[in-house]
């Protein structure tokens, strides 16, 4: 799938994110007054090149979804900017965006909620063209028959209904829904996580194949890290509501410059009985901070074993270090020669209110209960394949 030499021939992105927030209020008592937020998603910044496909990776909970759903304009964002083809669609209202619905659509995560059971397939895939007011070359039935077919699907399953398919199939119609209207950009929220695994390896080349044909650039959700090395060209890994790395895929699995991307690719599990009890593997100690009061600082930094007193008091930001290659960390991992440690600490003082500015019992305050007087977490421990069975996602980390 990946098609780097295409997407790098392509000066300007398709889609472009800069500072997007979601946060989602938090209300207490008869009068319904906030008292708090979570905080989904908290200050992302990328692009997507058309003929790309960008994979979104990270832990159950850190706004991998509520990303997807923001740049399709499922939902309000709280703040931040969404340019599609050099036009802001942040804010656009209902009349405004039907248009956009061409061009922008959406493949969920579970085929089994997404599809209306009380209407056939033929009808579930032809909406998009009823809600547009398009009618096909040949009729909508002749239309919905091709995509049936074009997704691996019997034409003459037109008037079943999504209780007589598969999961997989499922999947497909979901697919078939999205491709209706030839859309340019698609976000696939976990599009085979709910998938056997021999089903999965059907639908990520189904995926492939309608790219080749019809030119389409991926926005790609998913927990499975080789899922995602295969289907991306580039891929950001998500922790707690932000983005801590960006890069080609290639760079980022082998050399990896965030201490949490380390960590995550240390799980993943590697077909040579040879490698066993030599690969390090890292496990995670700790939970995930709660969204509603994330840690001051380095979000990372309750669960990093590079952790220092920086990282406690100064958030990171998404820096370059290489080419295409950006990181959110103090002290990266397999950093250049000619980038030190102190330039990186220059560039995230710069990025934001300098530390002396802020007094010692603000910066505590912001931090959930507790995360103020305890030390940091204890570091994560290397440990070999023989240790525990590695986990085949991201959902299982640090739950060994």
């Amino acid at each position: 799938m990946p098609n780097p030499e295409k997407a790098a021939s392509s000066p300007e992105p398709l889609l472009r994110v800069s500072g997007l927030v979601k946060h989602f209020p938090i209300k207490k008592g008869l009068l319904q007054r906030q008292v708090g937020a979570v905080q989904a998603v908290d200050g992302l910044d990328f692009d997507v090149r058309p003929g790309e496909t960008l994979g979104i990776v990270g832990e159950s909970g850190c706004g991998k979804s509520t990303m997807g759903r923001l740049i399709t304009r499922l939902l309000e964002p709280t703040s931040g900017k969404i340019e599609f083809e050099g036009q802001d669609i942040t804010h656009l209202g209902t009349a405004k965006m039907r248009p956009l619905r061409r061009d922008v659509q959406m493949i969920f995560q579970d085929p089994y909620s997404s599809l209306n059971p009380r209407h056939t397939v033929g009808t579930i895939i032809s909406a998009p063209f009823r809600l547009q007011g398009i009618e096909p070359t040949g009729g909508v039935k002749k239309e919905v028959q091709a995509l049936l077919d074009r997704v691996g699907l019997n034409p003459e399953h037109y008037n079943r209904y999504p209780h007589e398919f598969s999961g997989g199939q499922r999947q497909r119609i979901g697919i078939a829904r999205a491709l209706a209207l030839k859309p340019k950009l698609v976000v696939a929220d976990e599009p085979v996580s709910a998938l056997d695994v021999s089903i999965q390896a059907q639908v990520v080349n189904l995926l492939d194949d309608l790219q080749q044909e019809m030119g389409l650039t991926y926005v790609i959700i998913a927990h499975d890290l080789s899922v995602i090395r295969h289907v991306s060209d580039r891929i950001a890994v998500m922790y707690l509501g932000k983005i801590v790395e960006i890069a080609d895929r290639k760079a980022l699995y082998e050399s990896p410059m965030h201490p949490y991307s380390k960590a995550l690719l240390s799980a993943v599990p590697v077909p040579d009985p040879r490698s066993k009890g030599k690969r390090e593997r890292i496990l995670l100690t700790g939970d995930v901070p709660s969204p509603i009061s994330p840690p001051s600082g380095c979000r990372f930094h309750t669960r990093c074993w590079k952790a220092t007193e920086v990282c406690k008091t100064t958030e990171p930001p998404l820096v370059a270090l290489k080419t295409g290659h950006q990181v959110a960390c103090h002290h990266p991992e397999n950093a250049p020669d000619q980038v030190p440690e102190s330039t990186i600490l220059e560039t995230a003082r710069e990025a934001v209110v300098l530390v002396d500015a802020t007094p010692a019992a603000t910066v505590n305050a912001e931090a959930p209960e507790g995360d103020a007087e305890a030390p940091a977490a204890a570091p994560a421990t290397p440990a070999t394949e023989g240790d525990a069975t590695p986990p085949g996602s991201t959902k299982d980390i640090g739950k060994e």
